[in-house]
């Protein structure tokens, strides 16, 4: 049976498996898909004992992500512009290649969602890792503009300086963001992590037909009730279909077949997934 991996740390709570499990049912195949705890200093030997097992692809979570990108043979523009790497596959002739799907599941999911991009402005808060992945594929979706606004400034203009070529990019602090239309807004922080909330003005909330919060939750997050109580006429989604929707991606990269994202989302957030 085709073998592939789920690799972080922690990683017992990962919903890889069971996603992956029900992309492989969908389309009648059977594969074999694991969640992996590799030790925080031992992931170059996980992963490499994985492959020579006879392992055919992978998947790279927290806090593996930029180690992947330094390990493998070959990376994707968007791997490398991202700094990060999610998804391996081993080629023919045994090398690994490195992508970078979180972006492209966010854009899966936005997009089943009816979402539109084109010409739209978007409002990208937070400049980390998770920022960084998600906006050459924004880009590729021909948007207006993205908008990063950070709490620390610099960081936002390093980040908007490194897709300068790619498209449309600009940096704020909070204090300095304007008052205009943003017409998506994606908190890419681990805000709703802690219960808090971004320091925007309601004021750029207000226009927007579309907020997304990318941490997965079976409930809304802090940040989804905010917008909902500002902008009650905005389509407001977590991040369980950026979850499913990356993983999809990585599915057809293994396999050359896309799975459908809205069903599993579903299946997800109703706790049926095990």
């Amino acid at each position: 049976m085709d073998k592939y991996a789920v690799f972080g740390n922690p990683i017992k709570h990962s919903k890889s498996p069971a996603i992956h499990k029900q992309f492989a049912s969908t389309f009648g195949e059977k594969i074999d898909y694991r969640a992996i705890l590799a030790p925080t200093d031992g992931f170059e030997k996980t992963l490499s004992r994985f492959f020579a097992d006879g392992g055919l692809g992978a998947n790279v979570t927290l806090p593996f992500k930029e180690q992947a990108c330094a390990l493998v043979d070959e990376l994707s523009e968007l791997a490398k512009l991202a700094g990060a790497v999610n998804t391996i596959k081993r080629l023919e002739d045994g090398r690994l290649f490195g992508d970078n799907t979180d972006g492209v599941g966010l854009i899966r999911d936005l997009l089943a969602n009816n979402i539109i991009l084109k010409d739209k402005r978007i409002l990208l808060i937070g400049a980390g890792g998770a920022a960084r992945g998600v906006i050459l594929p924004l880009l590729g979706e021909q948007v207006k503009e993205v908008v990063i606004v950070n709490r620390t400034v610099e960081k936002a203009h390093l980040l908007a300086n490194t897709f300068a070529q790619q498209g449309a990019v600009s940096a704020y602090s909070f204090a300095g963001l304007k008052e205009q239309a943003y017409d998506v807004v994606i908190n890419s922080t681990s805000s709703s992590v802690t219960g808090d909330l971004p320091a925007l003005k309601e004021q750029h909330l207000k226009h927007c037909y579309c907020a997304y919060d990318m941490f997965y939750a079976d409930h809304d997050t802090v940040f989804m009730q905010w917008v909902k109580s500002t902008n009650p006429h905005a389509t407001v989604l977590d991040g369980s279909g950026m979850l499913v929707g990356q993983a999809a991606q990585a599915y057809f990269i293994w396999r050359n077949k896309m799975p459908e994202i809205l069903p599993v989302v579903a299946a997800l957030k109703a706790g049926q997934l095990t």
